[in-house]
This record gives C-alpha cells, sequence and structure tokens, in this order.
C-alpha cells in the first residue's frame, strides 16, 4: 500500500488552516500544520514533507522569507504561495526563490488540486531525469581508464551508438563486454526502452528458445500459462546476447530471421509478432574459428558483425591499472570512505601480471584485498596471485599442502581424476568458491566445472556463483 504523501500547511489564520486541511485530507494526503513562518521551519528542519502550502502574509517569518529560509539552509521541498494579497512583485519574487506555484484568494478546491497535481508531475520529471543521468553516468563510469585502447572503444561507443547497427562483442572473459553493451544502449536513442541482458552459456539448451521468444499456454508440459520472451521484453529497447557460440544451432537459425524480418513467434504460437529492437552480441571466442568449429552459423556470424568492437584485455592496458582498482575499492567501500593506500612496489608487482580473468578478475582480487587490509592499504600479500614476471599469470601455490596430496599408486585414470580434484580446489581456494572465475583459471567452461564438480563430489561445497 502507497504511503500517503505528506503535506505541511502554513498559515496564521487557525481557520485557513482547518479548511485546507479538510481539503487536502479529503483527497487523501496527509497535513500537518504550523502558524507562522518560524515554526514551519522548525518542522521542516526536523521532519520531511512532500510540499509546503504558505500564506505569503504572517508574523515573524511571511512566505517569502521562509523561502529564502529554506533555500539557505539547503531544505529542498516543493512550495505553493497563497495570499489574498496578491501583486506581480510578490509574485516574481516568491518564483524567483524557488515557489513552484502562486495562487490568490479566493481560490477553489479544484484550482488548488490541479497545483499540487503540477508541482509532483514536475517533481516526478525531475527525479526520472536524474535517475537516467546517474544511469548514463555510471554505464560510462564502468568504462574506467585512458589508455590509449580504452579511447578507442569510447570513440567506437560514440560512433555506432546512434545508429541501428547490429553490434559484434568480442574479447577474453571478463574484459567488460556488458558494460560497454550498456554504455552503447545508453549513449542511443533508445536509453528510455529497457535494456535486456541475456548469458547463451548460463541457460539450458532446452529452456533457452523459451526463454528468448516466450511460449503460449500448453506449448509443452508445465507451460500452465503464456510467457513473453526477451525479445519481446525488450521491444524498442536494446537485447544483449552474451556468449551467442553457445546458442544451440537451431536457435541460431531463429535469431536469424528475427535480424532479418523483426519478427518472433511464441513457442506453440503462429502469430508473427513484430518488434522494434536492437541486438548487440558478444562472444570470448575467435568468431571465424567459431564458425569453422559449427558452433556459429556463418550467415548469422555476417548479419551480427555489422559493427564490430574488440575490446582489449587488461594486459593490453597496464596503464589502467591504478584507476581501475580506485574504482572496485570506491565501489567495494561506498561513498565517504577514504581509498586505501597502495605502494608502487604492489602496483608494479600487479601490473606484471597477465590477469587471465581481465578486470572481472581484478575487480574480485580488489574485494579480497580490501577485507584483508581492513580496507586500509592494499599490499603484496592481499593479493593470491603468483607474480614472479612479466609472464606469470597461473595460480599461486596453496599456503600448505591439501590433506589429499598423496596420489593413488595403481591407475592412470584414478591419478588423473585425484590431480583434477586437487586442482578444483585449490582453484576453488583462490577465488573463494566463485565457480566462474576458478573455471577461467582452469581455461574450462563453466558447464565443465559444474560437471567436474558433481563428479567429485564438491558441488555442495556452496551455491553457483
Amino acid at each position: 500500500m502507497t504511503t500517503p504523501l505528506k503535506v505541511l500547511v502554513v498559515d496564521d489564520e487557525a481557520n485557513m488552516r482547518r479548511v485546507l486541511e479538510i481539503m487536502l485530507t479529503r483527497q487523501g494526503y496527509r497535513t500537518h500544520s504550523a502558524a507562522d513562518g518560524q515554526q514551519a521551519f522548525d518542522l521542516l528542519r526536523e521532519q520531511t514533507f512532500d510540499l509546503v502550502i504558505s500564506d505569503l502574509r504572517m508574523p515573524l517569518i511571511n512566505g517569502i522569507e521562509l523561502l529564502r529560509k529554506l533555500r539557505e539552509s539547503q531544505i529542498d521541498v516543493p512550495l505553493i504561495m497563497i495570499t489574498a494579497q496578491g501583486s506581480i512583485e510578490s509574485a516574481v519574487e516568491a518564483m524567483r526563490l524557488g515557489a513552484c506555484d502562486y495562487l490568490l484568494r479566493p481560490f477553489d478546491v479544484e484550482a488548488l488540486n490541479l497545483a499540487i497535481q503540477r508541482v509532483f508531475a514536475v517533481r516526478d520529471v525531475l527525479q526520472q531525469n536524474e535517475y537516467l543521468r546517474e544511469q548514463t553516468d555510471r554505464d560510462w563510469q564502468g568504462l574506467v581508464g585512458n589508455s590509449a585502447a580504452m579511447q578507442r572503444v569510447r570513440e567506437q561507443i560514440q560512433q555506432v551508438a546512434p545508429t541501428r547497427a547490429t553490434v559484434l562483442l568480442t574479447g577474453e572473459t571478463g574484459t567488460g563486454k556488458e558494460v560497454v553493451a550498456r554504455a552503447i544502449h545508453r549513449a542511443s536513442d533508445r536509453r528510455d526502452q529497457l535494456f535486456v541482458a541475456l548469458n547463451c552459456a548460463a541457460i539450458p539448451a532446452e529452456m533457452l528458445e523459451s526463454e528468448l521468444f516466450g511460449h503460449e499456454k500448453g506449448a509443452f508440459t508445465g507451460a500452465l500459462r503464456e510467457r513473453i520472451g526477451k525479445f519481446e521484453l525488450a521491444d524498442k529497447g536494446t537485447i544483449f546476447l552474451d556468449e551467442i557460440t553457445e546458442m544451440p544451432l537451431a536457435l541460431q537459425s531463429k535469431l536469424l530471421r528475427v535480424l532479418q524480418e523483426g519478427v518472433v513467434e511464441r513457442l506453440g504460437g503462429n502469430r508473427s509478432i513484430t518488434l522494434d529492437i536492437r541486438v548487440i552480441a558478444a562472444t570470448n571466442r575467435a568468431p571465424q574459428a567459431a564458425v569453422r568449429d559449427n558452433r556459429l552459423r556463418e550467415d548469422l556470424y555476417y548479419r551480427l558483425n555489422v559493427f564490430a568492437l574488440e575490446l582489449p584485455p587488461l594486459r593490453e592496458r597496464r596503464d589502467d591499472l591504478p584507476d581501475l582498482i580506485a574504482h572496485f575499492a570506491r565501489q567495494h567501500l561506498g561513498a565517504g570512505r577514504a581509498l586505501p593506500t597502495i605502494s608502487e612496489d604492489t602496483l608494479r608487482q600487479l601490473q606484471q601480471y597477465r590477469w587471465p580473468g581481465n578486470v572481472r578478475e581484478l575487480g574480485n582480487m580488489v574485494e579480497r584485498a580490501l577485507i584483508l587490509g581492513g580496507g586500509r592499504s592494499l599490499e603484496r600479500e592481499h593479493f593470491p596471485i603468483e607474480m614472479s614476471g612479466a609472464g606469470a599469470g597461473h595460480l599461486a601455490p596453496a599456503s600448505r599442502p591439501d590433506e589429499d596430496t598423496a596420489l593413488p599408486e595403481l591407475g592412470l585414470d584414478a591419478c588423473v581424476e585425484a590431480l583434477e580434484a586437487r586442482l578444483i580446489r585449490e582453484a576453488l581456494r583462490q577465488t573463494q568458491n566463485n565457480k566462474t572465475r576458478a573455471a577461467q583459471l582452469l581455461k574450462i567452461s563453466e558447464r565443465s566445472i559444474w560437471y567436474k564438480l558433481k563428479k567429485y563430489g564438491l558441488a555442495g561445497d556452496s551455491d553457483p556463483a
């Protein structure tokens, strides 16, 4: 249930205060009252109100002085001025100081209601604009760094965002493809519509079609009601399809039709639904190699590859490390907290590391280092990586051997499985049980690591990351 809006009525005439309170209460507002400007100012310093309705002429502090004191004290509350002694000069002064509207006595309920509705309509628009600005800033702030590589990425985003072109993002895992996709959306004329993201590798193949295209009631066992797919949800906006090469080939052909004809059909349905949608796809595989390996339809590749944007790995933008570390530290510590210090030697060693998990790995590393360092400093020992030289980039040795370090004496298969289980445990230890990052360190897919976790009885240690 929505909480009623809270209105403060300020007037030195008790009868007028009572009339306003009755009118407002009947309209569903919660009312409080003050007999003069000083009493109102004291209330506004102690409580939050959605609106003030104030008389202009009052003892102690009049309506104009109340407005001035509110602005000087940075108390941001909309105010409607009411007076029986209206003049052009007082109206101009009230509006200059920030009054939202100006009404003359006698007034009727309809005039007051219209004034209140205008105030809240303007407030809603301002709040929406502020939200959109914050979202835009946040999306662009995700593209941290001023290296030449990142400047090129920003230039390409600015080039393609205003167009309707389909975009294919490529690059290693963890380079920030979804961040770039969101930045393209926010810089386009679709910014006020939905951005819908879907990881094709994270959804079982038998469920992916329904997730993308939706289904009608009774389309399959368990389809108890119709469901809107992600494409319909993103109509007029942008859909981001991550790990596109993991999508089954049969579904790729349906995706091709969406791109070519702009229509979808739900599972179990025979009605074509026309959409206005922008598609941004991404893969961490080389697209042409994926075509050769029969992971990506060649016709779909050419249709997606209208505008290709390759994201640089972190090892090719090492100059951005200080900015990225500060960004993640600020993100995890929150506003108002001082950023931790980091020594030049630690930063130099971090720059020597190859960062196989790229920016995503760095973000997780910084979060861990902040915990170990108490949020005050980041030191070499807070980062669980082996940094013995420019080519370093593999799992750091465990601080102590696992209890099951001994391999079985006989049987190659048993030895391989035992070693594999140990490596998985070590990867999980160093990534704090983050299955995605562990798979990256082991250079296997997420599906593979979950299969092996179940195979070796490790799946119950924690939930999926």
